[in-house]
């Protein structure tokens, strides 16, 4: 689905990725982990076109896209949920669903699934979306990407900073999601048992280069404590 080939980039005169190779699967997830300042963040800009290598290459389905811009991904079927809760906080709920909805030929029935994903936002259409907690902000965000239909989902610590109820509900989703096919995901992600549960490979970072690679599940979890912890 996805393959980073000897990906190296940053920002200025820093460089932040190191020669980073990994790929998503086809129908699965992969996870990043690693303490921050590893370029987790700046491997999913990459990913998405935010941030071009300096030298590498980023494939989609065998296609090198390392010169498209965002958009150009999206539309081949990538999506992409950035840490912090990021929505337009002065819209409703409601408006922040429609402004990708209207851009899709199928936006109203994409906008009820998404809104099926997360039932409580229903309740919530016609409240500013600055008024809702940052649960609430980052269900409203995974809700605004998949009205997309994305093939390929970019998450960046979408469990971050948000109360236990509502990361139980998120993680749910996102395992379901990952379960009944049709989309790959690239997760970074903090909760390392989570990650795990949720991911068919898993890829450690640390300082920019990849120093730990294997098979998701929760027998993994020693082995990538493990290696967080050198």
């Amino acid at each position: 689905m996805l393959s980073f080939e000897d990906v190296h980039a940053g920002y200025g005169r820093s460089v932040v990725l190191h020669g980073v190779s990994l790929s998503v699967p086809a129908d699965g997830v992969a996870a990043v982990l690693g303490h921050n300042g590893a370029g987790k963040s700046t491997l999913l800009r990459a990913a998405i076109g935010l941030l071009t290598p300096r030298s590498g290459r980023i494939l989609l389905d065998g296609d090198d896209i390392t010169g498209l811009a965002p958009h150009d991904r999206v539309a081949r079927g990538m999506a992409y949920v950035p840490q912090g809760q990021q929505s337009f906080p002065h819209l409703t709920t409601a408006e922040n669903l429609q402004l990708v909805a209207d851009g899709r030929r199928d936006g109203r029935a994409a906008m009820a699934e998404s809104l099926d994903l997360f039932p409580a936002l229903k309740d919530l259409l016609p409240r500013r979306a600055g008024l809702l907690s940052g649960g609430q902000r980052q269900q409203l965000a995974l809700a605004r990407a998949l009205i997309t239909r994305p093939r390929l989902l970019l998450l960046d610590e979408p469990t971050e900073g948000i109360q236990p109820s509502v990361v139980a509900e998120i993680e749910q989703t996102i395992l379901s999601l990952a379960a009944r096919g049709g989309l790959s995901v690239l997760l970074v992600e903090q909760h390392v048992g989570f990650a795990l549960r949720a991911a068919r490979t898993y890829h450690v970072l640390e300082a920019g280069r990849v120093t730990s690679t294997g098979d998701g599940g929760a027998d993994a979890e020693p082995r990538v404590r493990r290696a967080l912890t050198v």
